[in-house]
């Protein structure tokens, strides 16, 4: 065999394995990329979950926040309705006639002697007439007017040796009220 016979045999073979080793790159590139393409795929996939994940959690937190928000407005709004209605309540009080803050401080100054004996009784300004009135009737007069309170009405007492003091103040009474029936009042005012 000649010469060139040996070469054109050379170069066909090359030219095969060439072919052979191109196809099998191009395979080789072929899967590399569709696995790379499934990576990207999966890592897509994660993030995007991820990304869902997070909005959702941003979402329920924001929610969440705005609720409390509302929440603590409402609150805020009720308690300020309820100040009002209870400064309302000691100023309805304050308006009555003398003739309601005359038996209430009777009865006030009834509770007072059996609590400490007699003393000092102290009122607002406004009803020192008939505190002075009532210490001068018998059952009374262990009672002495002292210098006026700064309270809506009502009394404060002290016994005689200032030791013990009793607050029969309107406002005392209407805080107990207020306290032990500030929620049956809140579900009706508000539901």
């Amino acid at each position: 065999m000649g010469l060139e016979a040996v070469i054109s045999e050379i170069q066909q073979k090359g030219r095969q394995e060439a072919d052979r080793i191109r196809r099998e790159g191009d395979l080789d590139v072929e899967r590399l990329l569709r696995d790379a393409q499934q990576r990207s795929d999966g890592i897509k996939l994660t993030a995007e979950a991820d990304v869902t994940r997070q909005v959702e959690h941003v979402l329920a937190q924001e929610t969440s926040s705005a609720n409390l928000v509302t929440k603590r407005a409402t609150l805020n709004a009720e308690k300020e309705l309820l100040d009002q209605v209870y400064q309302s309540t000691l100023e309805a009080i304050r308006k009555e006639p003398a003739a309601f803050h005359e038996k209430a401080l009777r009865r006030l100054l009834e509770t007072a002697k059996a609590e400490i004996g007699g003393g000092r009784v102290r009122v607002n300004r406004a009803d020192l007439p008939i505190i002075e009135a009532l210490v001068k009737e018998p059952g009374f007069d262990v009672f002495t007017v002292g210098p006026p309170a700064e309270i809506e009405g009502g009394l404060v007492a002290e016994s005689h040796d200032r030791a013990f003091q009793v607050d029969h103040s309107y406002r005392t009474y209407l805080n107990r009220v207020w306290e032990s029936s500030l929620k049956d009042a809140s579900d009706l005012l508000f539901g």
